[in-house]
């Protein structure tokens, strides 16, 4: 019988070849994850500090700026579109080019996007900079990078395990945008020291610049003919097309819903709303991270025993059912209660939807799929922050959260009536 090979990062019975007589001896061993995988979860982690910040102090920066509520609504629909158009550039170019040098260029952006924003001050040149850059308004999983890093993570990994992997990969990016949260009160302390709120915050967006030399250093590390064989895009999908696209479709409705709650947007109505403080804002979204953070081994752990479908769905519509009691709240205590057990069961879809997208299709359609369903997604999600920009100036500011809460739930039980009988492998 042949040997299973060992899943990275799990533990395996090994038998000892050196014992001669009686029955050999088994020992527990831990495998390490793959050195690239290593490299993958420690570019995530930079990148979701760098995200953790930049979501916050950005609408702070543009309103220090000038800019209306309006106008940051179509700066972070901007941002998002231009994610979407290099998600799917990155599909067009990646079967003809070596992925190391294109995880460089995405890191490469992210430098030149953190020092050419700060160098910005109208409307027009941020607008630019937004579609252009990789700063992300949203908490979510989008970037040109992330169906690149999950074809190769499931490359990796087995059936059984996959969606831990995913899970780990999560509560990485996660844990690290709480981090960054955290660092989006530092512009308070640099205020308080003597700096300008612009030139504070400027400050940040060069930090955010080293982040991304700091993941130049370490996509460079990947090896490129394991890189060539494992991940390498496909023009088109085969079998699996049917189920991709519906896929798509759905995923596409989730993201427009999001867009009218991007996390840059709830910070301004909390800016807005209840006058809430840098320094209180970036405590909030930390613990708001934090809890996403822990929520995703508990989604691994809760789709082995009730399905990956089940999983997304049944957390889903609970926190639905949060945001929009947010809306008609006026007590912040309470709104802030609701907003973080919203975050203790959004995000429990993560793992799940990216480890079922990954389950329910060839492996040779896996990168296809992943940036087939990024893409559209980004593109819905980039069309609702400017509509919201105009709801959060209307009579009633919190129009966005209920449309946001709506649309997620009819999301939610057109996902469950389509797909709750197409199962992944390891829940045959």
């Amino acid at each position: 019988m042949g040997a299973t090979a060992p899943t990275p990062g799990s533990a395996q019975i090994i038998m000892d070849p050196h014992r001669d007589m009686g029955r050999p001896m088994t020992v527990l061993a831990y495998v390490k994850p793959r050195p690239d995988i290593l490299c993958l979860y420690t570019a995530r982690a930079l990148r979701g500090f760098g995200d953790g910040f930049a979501i916050i102090i950005l609408p702070v920066y543009l309103l220090a700026i000038g800019l209306t509520p309006q106008q940051v609504g179509i700066v972070a629909s901007a941002s998002l579109l231009g994610t979407a158009a290099l998600t799917l550039l990155i599909g067009f170019v990646a079967p003809r080019h070596d992925l190391r040098n294109l995880f460089l260029a995405g890191a490469g952006l992210a430098v030149v996007t953190g020092l050419v924003f700060p160098m910005v001050g109208t409307f027009v040149p941020v607008l630019l900079v937004a579609f252009i850059g990789t700063i992300n308004p949203s908490a979510g999983d989008l970037g040109m990078l992330i169906p690149l890093e999950h074809a190769l993570l499931t490359q990796e990994t087995s059936d059984r395990d996959r969606t831990g992997v995913f899970a780990r990969y999560s509560l990485i990016g996660s844990l690290t945008a709480a981090a960054g949260s955290l660092a989006a009160a530092l512009p308070e302390i640099l205020i308080a020291k003597g700096l300008t709120e612009v030139s504070a915050i400027r400050l940040m967006f060069y930090g955010y610049a080293v982040l991304g030399l700091l993941s130049a250093i370490l996509y460079s590390r990947l090896p490129r003919d394991h890189m060539r064989a494992a991940a390498r895009p496909k023009s088109a999908l085969g079998p699996s097309r049917g189920v991709v696209y519906k896929l798509a479709a759905l995923f596409s409705l989730d993201a427009f819903a999001g867009g009218f709650v991007v996390q840059s947007l709830l910070a301004l109505w909390l800016f807005q709303q209840f006058d809430l403080s840098l320094g209180a804002a970036s405590a909030f979204f930390f613990g708001s991270s934090l809890l996403s953070a822990i929520s995703f081994p508990v989604a691994a752990w809760l789709a082995k025993r009730i399905g990956l479908v089940n999983t997304m769905v049944f957390t889903h519509i609970p926190s639905s059912l949060c945001l929009i009691a947010v809306a008609f709240s006026s007590n912040l205590t309470v709104v802030l209660v609701l907003l973080l057990i919203r975050s203790a069961l959004s995000q429990m879809d993560v793992p799940t939807r990216s480890s079922y997208v990954m389950a329910v299709v060839t492996p040779a359609e896996r990168t296809a799929a992943a940036s087939v369903t990024a893409v559209p997604r980004s593109l819905a999600s980039s069309i609702s922050p400017a509509i919201a920009g105009f709801m959060l100036a209307g009579p009633f500011s919190a129009l966005p959260l209920v449309v946001c809460g709506c649309l997620k739930i009819v999301y939610d039980v057109a996902l469950l009536g389509m797909f709750r009988h197409t199962r992944p492998p390891e829940e045959s």
